[in-house]
C-alpha cells in the first residue's frame, strides 16, 4: 500500500483558454502524455511531458485541448458541461463517464433570502451529464497522440445509448430497490453521483460517490459492447444479469476514483456531500478474480484495507483523481498521481498552473 507523498511533486501548467484549468477530476497516461477532465467542462485536455523548471519532480504542459463535441454527438449542447468524473485507459480508448446526476442551484451570498431559497429549491439535470463514452486515441503525423472521431484502423468513438434525460444505465437503475429512489436526488445530496470508472474488458466498474446506504459506499458492474455507432449494455455474463452491484465498506465516505493495479483495485473514497473530511486510498486485494468469479447479483465486501489518507482544506485541496505513472516516468519504482479539486493557493503557481502529488506504493 502507499506509504511516501510527495506534496506538489508535479507541475501542471495549463493556458488561459484550457479547457481544463484548475478542478481536476480524472487523469490518465499515454506514455510521456497525461490526459486530464475537469467537472467543469465539456472536454478533455492533453498535457506534455516538459524538462522541469523548479524543486518539482514532473512538469507537464503544451496543453491542447479535445472538446468532446468534434469526438461524439453529444445527448446535450456542445457547451453544456458534462460533468467528467472518471478517466481510464484501455486497449487504445479513453473512457470517460459523468456523474449522471442531478444539480441544486446553491444560495449566494450576493442575493437576497427570498432570492436564494429559490434557488436552492432549483434542481436540473445538464444532458452531458449522463455521458459514458470511449474515445479512440491514435498518433498524428507528428506521432503525439490525439482523441479521434474515427481512427484509420475503424475504431470509433462511441457512447451508451441515450438522449438528454437518460441513457440505457439510468433507465436500469430508475427502478434499482437500492438506488431507484436517489435518481431524483442531486448528487451533492447524497443523490445518484458516479465518480470512479475502470475497466477490464468490456466490464465496466463505476465508482459511486453517493448514495452511501447505512455506511455502505456502492460499486456498479456492467458490461458493455459496440452496436452500430453506439454501446449497448449487454448481460455480463451467462446469468443474463445487465447491473451487478458491490457495497463496500469504506467507513461511510464515497468513491472518489477508481484504479486497478494488477488483480488489486484500489479506490480513492471521501465525503459524500460538500464537507471538509477525510480522503483515504483503500485497497481491495484481488478483486479482478474476485468480481470475475461472482455470480451474485449483489455482494457485500469488507476484505478492505485502508492505506493513506490524503490532505485537505477548508473546501480546497480535495483530492479527486489518482493513477498510475508509466514506469518509464516512474523509473520502475510503482507511483501514484494525484490530482486535485478546487486547489488551494499551496497547490497554484499564478492563475493557470496547479500542482499534484506523487504516491508510493506497493
Amino acid at each position: 500500500m502507499p506509504h511516501t507523498r510527495k506534496p506538489n511533486a508535479v507541475r501542471l501548467e495549463f493556458a488561459p483558454d484550457s479547457l481544463v484549468q484548475t478542478n481536476l477530476s480524472g487523469a490518465a497516461f499515454t506514455g510521456d502524455w497525461l490526459w486530464v477532465a475537469g467537472d467543469e467542462a465539456c472536454g478533455l485536455d492533453r498535457l506534455r511531458r516538459l524538462d522541469a523548471v523548479g524543486r518539482e519532480a514532473l512538469r507537464f504542459g503544451e496543453v491542447r485541448d479535445f472538446p468532446l463535441a468534434d469526438l461524439l454527438d453529444l445527448p446535450g449542447k456542445a457547451d453544456e458541461e458534462a460533468d467528467l468524473e472518471g478517466m481510464a485507459m484501455a486497449d487504445g480508448y479513453l473512457w470517460v463517464v459523468g456523474s449522471h446526476g442531478l444539480k441544486r442551484k446553491n444560495a449566494k451570498p450576493d442575493r437576497g433570502h427570498a432570492d436564494n431559497a429559490k434557488r436552492l429549491a432549483k434542481v436540473a439535470l445538464d444532458g452531458n451529464r449522463r455521458l459514458l463514452a470511449c474515445l479512440p486515441i491514435e498518433p498524428d503525423a507528428q506521432g503525439e497522440p490525439c482523441l479521434v472521431r474515427q481512427a484509420q484502423d475503424g475504431r470509433r468513438a462511441l457512447r451508451l445509448k441515450g438522449d438528454v434525460q437518460a441513457n440505457l444505465l439510468t433507465r436500469v437503475l430508475v427502478g434499482d430497490p437500492h438506488f431507484g429512489p436517489y435518481m431524483a436526488i442531486p448528487g451533492k445530496d447524497n443523490g445518484f453521483d458516479i465518480e470512479g470508472l475502470a475497466v477490464d474488458g468490456r466490464r465496466l466498474l463505476l465508482g459511486l460517490r453517493g448514495p452511501v446506504l447505512r455506511g455502505w459506499s456502492a460499486l456498479l458492474e456492467i458490461a458493455v459492447e459496440a452496436h452500430g455507432d453506439q454501446l449497448r449494455m449487454v448481460p455480463i455474463d451467462e446469468s443474463s444479469t445487465l447491473l451487478r452491484k458491490h457495497f463496500l465498506q469504506l467507513d461511510g465516505l464515497g468513491i472518489r476514483d477508481l484504479h486497478f493495479s494488477g488483480d488489486d483495485l484500489y479506490i480513492l473514497a471521501g465525503p459524500t456531500m460538500v464537507l471538509n473530511g477525510d480522503i483515504r486510498v483503500f485497497k481491495w486485494p484481488l478483486a479482478r478474480p474476485t468480481m470475475k468469479a461472482n455470480r451474485e447479483p449483489v455482494r457485500f465486501e469488507t476484505a478492505l484495507t485502508e492505506s493513506v489518507s490524503l490532505p485537505h482544506g477548508r473546501g480546497t485541496n480535495r483530492a479527486e483523481a489518482i493513477c498510475d505513472l508509466p514506469p518509464a516516468i516512474s523509473g520502475g519504482k510503482p507511483c501514484w498521481l494525484v490530482l486535485y479539486d478546487a486547489p488551494g493557493a499551496d497547490r497554484r503557481d499564478g492563475e493557470h498552473t496547479v500542482f499534484g502529488d506523487l504516491l508510493r506504493h506497493d
